[in-house]
């Protein structure tokens, strides 16, 4: 093992090899990129000394473990999406939206609507409920998709790294001390800077060195081509948007009872007579509701995202469907579409599951806890620098989130004069920057946006690190007038 004054340099070494490979193997081989996340997967995995009969399993848990529910939140996602556009429903958004706003502060309508969603919708579910109505405005107002990409995609990422209900965010706040609705309060001030530097500022700085980037297309792999339709011929506007975001209705509502009604607490979906003691405790120290009324079970089983989806596309099959005039051979063809257009875009994010689920199972996580245990920095920017050295290095915002949390805990319960809340919004910070390759959302954009990975480095990578940048520089301004 490379040692230097007891610390192990090999994990890292072999972290950087592996992604120099697999950038090599996409880039200049041209190599299918689902099978060369596999192939690396397995490759790093031997080169970390893992069990060889535990690799795969580590691969098969890193896809199921990111994928799971999103099968169903992308699939019936990307049929409600589908369904919207083949009956016109996104082009009468598009066209309203553009009237009122003008094509000139189009960005920041997309930016801000994205950020409300975004409190609520995992990053995820967000790209996934909003992509073809912002595809949709975008090629009505004559303008790149990635023109109004950007500010929605930094606002989805901006919401989920700083404010709760999002997992990361309210799991670190509970393991720190922190109160939920402080988090929330701060998050909000942090993140929308942070939303506009990496939004609509940024654009205009990658448009101009990312030219090959910012094409007006009108036919994304992901959704397919849109089609031409007379305004009158479509459905109401009003229609239209409930069944877009009904998804986002049930979320939201489900968010404010959560944060009104269950002071922030999240209800336990496991059943108390058969679980052990320390499950229940557990459950109960990261803020579970161990005994919900019916109507709390029932809020929060409508407003989870996959029975949120589920009921959302029963709706879009009436609405877009045999209220709009559409025969259910041609709603049956949308879905069809719908579910061919994801086929890739779910190998992919699957396939960088797999690369981080080694990452993770071959102990690259502990050895960043074990390196830097040890620091007289600034507790803040300490949690900062730890989840994002995390994150560059297993890709998981969640994992970056929570290790850098198990980390600086001990010191801000050692250090009164530190406010937890910001070292839950620095670790939030942290845990966004440098998506790259090993991240699912990397992915992701690069496929939703018709991107290759060298445009997807230049502009979601720097993205996620102005976010992370720009809210770091604001918690320490707001930590030095604040106590």
């Amino acid at each position: 093992m490379l040692n230097m004054n007891g610390f192990n340099v090999w994990p890292f070494l072999i972290l950087v090899l592996g992604i120099a490979l697999l950038l090599t193997l996409i880039l200049k081989y041209k190599i299918n990129t689902f099978v060369t996340l596999i192939v690396v997967s397995i490759v790093v995995a031997f080169a970390l000394g893992m069990n060889p009969a535990g690799i795969a399993d580590a691969i098969k848990n890193g896809i199921g473990g990111t994928l799971g529910e999103l099968v169903v939140v992308f699939g019936f996602g990307s049929m409600i999406g589908r369904l919207v556009s083949d009956s016109g429903g996104s082009y009468r958004i598009a066209k309203t939206l553009i009237d009122k706003f003008g094509k000139k502060r189009l960005q920041w309508a997309v930016a801000f609507a994205s950020f409300i969603i975004g409190i609520s919708l995992l990053f995820e579910v967000g790209l996934v409920v909003l992509i073809p109505i912002v595809f949709t405005i975008a090629l009505e107002a004559e303008v790149p998709l990635l023109y109004l990409g950007i500010p929605m995609a930094t606002a989805l990422s901006a919401a989920q790294g700083f404010l709760p209900p999002q997992p990361s965010p309210t799991a670190v706040s509970n393991i720190l001390g922190a109160p939920l609705g402080m988090v929330l309060i701060y998050g909000i001030i942090v993140a929308i800077p942070a939303m506009i530097v990496a939004g609509p500022i940024f654009t205009k700085f990658a448009q101009k060195y990312v030219p090959t980037a910012f094409k007006i297309t009108k036919k994304l792999d992901a959704l397919g081509e849109v089609k031409q339709f007379k305004l009158e011929e479509t459905p109401s506007f009003g229609l239209s948007i409930l069944t877009s975001l009904m998804a986002v209705i049930f979320m939201v509502v489900t968010t404010l009872i959560t944060m009104v009604v269950n002071d922030g607490k999240q209800v336990y979906g496991g059943v108390i007579g058969d679980a052990n003691w320390k499950t229940l405790t557990s459950a109960a120290q990261h803020g579970y509701l161990l005994h919900p009324t019916f109507f709390q079970k029932m809020i929060a089983f409508l407003g989870n995202p996959l029975i949120a989806m589920v009921i959302a596309l029963l709706f879009a099959l009436w609405s877009m469907g045999r209220h709009s005039g559409r025969t259910m051979a041609e709603v049956n063809g949308s879905l069809s579409d719908a579910v061919k257009s994801i086929a890739n875009l779910l190998l992919v994010i699957g396939g960088g599951a797999a690369f981080k689920g080694v990452l993770t199972s071959g102990g690259i996580s502990t050895a960043i806890a074990s390196a830097f245990s040890h620091s007289s920095m600034s507790p803040i920017l300490f949690a900062w620098l730890i989840a994002v050295i995390i994150r560059v290095s297993v890709g998981s915002a969640t994992v970056a989130g929570m290790t850098a949390a198990g980390i600086v805990a001990p010191i801000v319960a050692a250090q009164s004069s530190v406010n937890p809340v910001f070292v839950v919004l620095a670790i939030g910070a942290g845990s966004l920057a440098a998506s790259h390759v090993n991240d699912a959302g990397f992915w992701m954009f690069k496929e939703f946006f018709d991107l290759d990975v060298k445009e997807t480095l230049k502009t979601w990578t720097v993205l996620e690190t102005l976010i992370s940048v720009t809210g770091l520089i604001v918690i320490m301004i707001l930590a030095t007038f604040i106590h």
